[in-house]
């Protein structure tokens, strides 16, 4: 029997990076995965590269219509949710004195008001037993210069997860958050910055890392999958800092 088998598990943002490997690895441990993204050529291409169990929605984790209408085609299609991973984010790079009005409203848009929301509107949904993912960073806990909305985003994220994981324990519902340190993904070029710019922060992220690499989006989906399992059964309100040591080496 695999990890997964018989589960309903949906991941937004799934069509690239962490979250399409995260869907890659539940799919393969026999869930049937729902997975989102903004673009429907890339959640079609996607769909496609996981394969017959997977199905996908466009929606804009930012829109709260798009997230009342995903909900409602999961509750008709599939009835529940056993496994939410809200991975859908952006991480624009700024420092305090660059950061404009818009730039802000965007961060804070997706990452906390978009999960905040996907998490509230999921709630009639998952089953008892369900187990929720979110995609925090190792940034909300570690002050990183020229990080500074993205940062106070993910901070919240911790917020939210730890609130919620005391809030729906009484219901069996396990929420976790999954706080990655620098992995190689297509975000770093949506950052907003210059490649030469990308490169060397790539550059002195690898170095700070105690094991010296970047981790991969896999890795990450091995942790999601640890977290979305009943191996994990006695888990909640954690921050798994899936980092390279990257933390405890600045604490």
């Amino acid at each position: 029997m695999s990890n997964l088998d018989n589960k309903i598990a949906v991941v937004t943002g799934g069509n690239s990076g962490i979250g399409l490997a995260t869907a890659k690895r539940f799919a393969a441990e026999g869930a049937k995965v729902i997975i989102t993204g903004r673009r429907k050529e890339a959640v079609d291409e996607a769909v496609t590269s996981i394969g017959a169990a997977a199905s996908g929605i466009v929606a804009d984790a930012a829109n709260l219509a798009d997230t009342d209408r995903m909900i409602e085609q999961i509750r008709e299609e599939y009835g529940r949710i056993d496994v939410l991973f809200i991975n859908a984010g952006v991480a624009p790079m700024a420092p305090f004195a660059e950061t404009d009005e818009a730039s802000f409203d965007q961060v804070f848009g997706i990452n906390v008001k978009g999960l905040f929301f996907t998490l509230q509107k999921a709630l009639p949904l998952l089953s008892s037993g369900a187990s929720v993912i979110l995609n925090a960073s190792v940034v909300n806990k570690l002050g990183f210069p020229g990080a500074s909305a993205y940062a106070a985003s993910k901070a919240a994220v911790r917020s939210i997860g730890q609130t919620a994981a005391a809030e729906l324990a009484s219901q069996g519902i396990r929420v976790n958050l999954l706080s990655p340190g620098p992995i190689e993904t297509p975000i770093y070029g949506k950052t907003g910055l210059p490649q030469e710019a990308i490169d060397g922060m790539g550059e002195k992220f690898a170095n700070s890392v105690p094991l010296g690499r970047f981790g991969s989006p896999d890795e990450m989906a091995n942790v999601a999958l640890f977290l979305a399992s009943d191996e994990s059964s006695y888990i909640t309100g954690a921050d798994i800092q899936a980092d390279g040591g990257l933390t405890q080496a600045f604490t």
